[in-house]
């Protein structure tokens, strides 16, 4: 008698999950045709391991490995733990890795070919219902080979697997995660990437330009970080940095101005900030407002003259009298 389906519609998937040891960051990248694969296949936790369960996702891996691994289990012996309960394991495709660096991946032998998977140091590549064989085999070649930072190695693998022709059925969604290899506690740095491009007919081009974004807004965060703290010459290098990545996000333009003004470089702010208000008239309410909860010098006359390339900006809010304080 013929094996009972899994109750899950397949998840044809190709992933990898890695630890770089360098960075002590765990990740796992994922691509398919399957809507929004982000909310099934990857896992990770900061400090624990990294994970993709896809072909018949079943999410009691992505909640059940990280807990046993969080308990002392390696990734191997975690994953064989799981393997062992699950009745339909013939049709799962998984893969984990641990905060040692242990790795390991299973592909059923009634998971839809193609389906295999590779191991290296400290990754593992997989995929089923793939166009061609091997594919995970250039993932490993892709990522061992790339250079950048931990997130764009994965994407490389990724960006590998579609040059193989990669999902049999086409693209859609994709998704990456990277946490910290050491937990502290602290969300803000123990989640790395939780990205995802749920659908979109170039997920993996996409998902490329969204970690650019992200790093430009973690440069931004950091600039926002030094501005508040006086330190107007590590903002502007910070705020820089974002723009850089992202020239096109007027935010971080806006910011780097902020910073220029605070740090004494009127002039360059003024130019920056007159190509904002021209595009939007939206910045000029913000410079406003930035300048009411004292993110900008409290100088009306200042914030006359930055508003002053367009007439029909409002006027600047009043500076609060300081001297008299009425104790109601």
């Amino acid at each position: 008698m013929a094996p009972s389906l899994p109750a899950f519609a397949p998840v044809a998937t190709y992933s990898i999950v890695a630890r770089d040891p360098v960075q002590d960051q765990l990740g796992v990248a994922v691509q398919s045709h399957h809507f929004a694969v982000g909310s099934v296949a990857p896992f990770a936790r900061a400090g624990v391991g990294a994970g993709t369960i896809q072909s018949f996702a079943s999410l009691i891996y992505a909640t059940e490995g990280p807990r046993l691994m969080q308990e002392g289990a390696s990734a191997g012996a975690a994953l064989r733990r799981l393997l062992a309960q699950d009745h339909h394991m013939d049709y799962r495709q998984a893969g984990m890795i641990d905060t040692q660096g242990d790795v390991v991946a299973h592909t059923g032998s009634l998971c839809i070919d193609e389906a295999g998977h590779c191991l290296g140091d400290e990754y593992a590549c997989l995929g089923n219902m793939l166009l061609k064989d091997g594919t995970w085999d250039a993932m490993g070649r892709a990522y061992e080979a790339a250079q950048g930072d931990f997130p764009q190695r994965l994407l490389a693998a990724l960006e590998a697997a579609q040059a193989q022709g990669g999902d049999l059925r086409g693209r859609r969604s994709a998704a990456i995660m990277v946490v910290s290899g050491t937990a502290t506690g602290d969300p803000a740095q123990d989640m790395i990437l939780d990205l995802r491009v749920e659908d979109h007919p170039t997920p993996v081009r996409e998902l490329r330009r969204l970690v650019t974004l992200k790093a430009a807004y973690t440069f931004n965060t950091l600039g926002g970080h030094h501005l508040r703290h006086g330190e107007y010459d590590q903002a502007i290098r910070a705020f820089t940095q974002a723009e850089a990545l992202a020239p096109d996000e007027d935010e971080l333009v806006f910011w780097r101005a902020v910073a220029l003004i605070n740090a004494g470089h009127e002039a360059q702010a003024e130019a920056l900030l007159n190509a904002l208000f021209h595009r939007a008239p939206h910045w000029s309410l913000l410079l406003i407002r930035v300048a009411k909860s004292r993110f900008l010098p409290d100088d009306p006359a200042l914030i006359a003259r930055l508003l002053s390339s367009r007439g029909d900006m409002p006027p600047a809010p009043p500076t609060p009298d300081h001297s008299d304080h009425d104790t109601g």
